[in-house]
């Protein structure tokens, strides 16, 4: 049992440094994008669940789990970077 958890909290380490290398562009959009609508794009949302939800089940991971994680990771992001476009349009019309 205690390989098994070195090994899980070794995958736990490389899928958070994933996340965060995914969150560095997600920051990057964000500054790309011109106002707060342009946060939730539903056809980009679409592409992106179908892709996850495909290769897990090439990769034997039930597709369900995949794509709730997916959902709850993009919801946030979109929430993170309407908060940060609300965020410079106020700063550009003070």
């Amino acid at each position: 049992m205690e390989q098994v958890r070195i090994e899980i909290d070794r995958i736990d380490e490389a899928l958070l440094d994933l996340v965060a290398e995914r969150f560095r562009f997600v920051d990057r959009a964000w500054q790309l994008k011109t106002n707060p609508a342009e946060a939730t794009v539903p056809w980009r949302i679409r592409q992106v669940i179908d892709k996850v939800e495909a290769r897990a089940k090439l990769r034997g991971l039930p597709p369900e789990l995949a794509v709730a994680l997916w959902r709850q990771m993009i919801g946030w992001f979109i929430q993170y970077e309407e908060e940060k476009l609300a965020k410079r349009d106020e700063q550009a019309s003070e």
